[in-house]
């Protein structure tokens, strides 16, 4: 019987999770970097990541009245003209045609409440998150509720 060989290649939580990683560096936001990637049958229907609408001038050239003051985080939120990762992802995939319906996206950081609405409305049931941006109890509860699958990503 031949030997079992040990996979070499990184997990699909790990290839999906690094290519969030490196979306995020296309972002204009000077305050964060976040990235989206939506997967169905390990194949990526759709990226995003934050930043100001299309032919609006970039955060980092001052198209964003929030970004470019000097506001303390989490304060002065509607002022604030940029789109998340996975409303980007959620409104490429719309774009393009790609249906969402029963995919996983990967964002390199918790979804907000805005976004957790979006990504259950869109058909998205599991999501994959790296860090903890005030990933709200309210979330976990409407997650909950509309049987979407939610899980922190651990790096093995």
């Amino acid at each position: 019987m031949p030997k079992k060989v040990k996979d070499p290649r990184p997990s699909w939580d790990k290839y999906f999770m690094e290519i969030a990683k490196v979306i995020s560096s296309r972002s204009n936001c000077t305050r964060r970097h976040v990235a989206a990637v939506v997967v169905k049958d390990n194949h990526i229907l759709s990226s995003g990541y934050n930043g100001t609408p299309h032919g609006v001038k970039n955060c980092f050239a001052g198209g964003c009245p929030r970004c470019s003051g000097k506001v303390k985080s989490g304060t002065h939120l509607e002022e604030c003209l940029c789109v998340h990762a996975e409303q980007n992802a959620i409104c490429q995939a719309a774009l393009y045609g790609h249906a969402l319906k029963d995919s996983t996206i990967y964002v390199t950081i918790s979804p907000c409440l805005t976004c957790a609405k979006l990504i259950i409305n869109a058909g998205i049931t599991e999501v994959v998150y790296g860090g903890d941006y005030a990933f709200l109890d309210t979330v976990k509860k409407l997650f909950k509720a509309a049987g979407v699958k939610h899980r922190k990503y651990e790096e093995s």
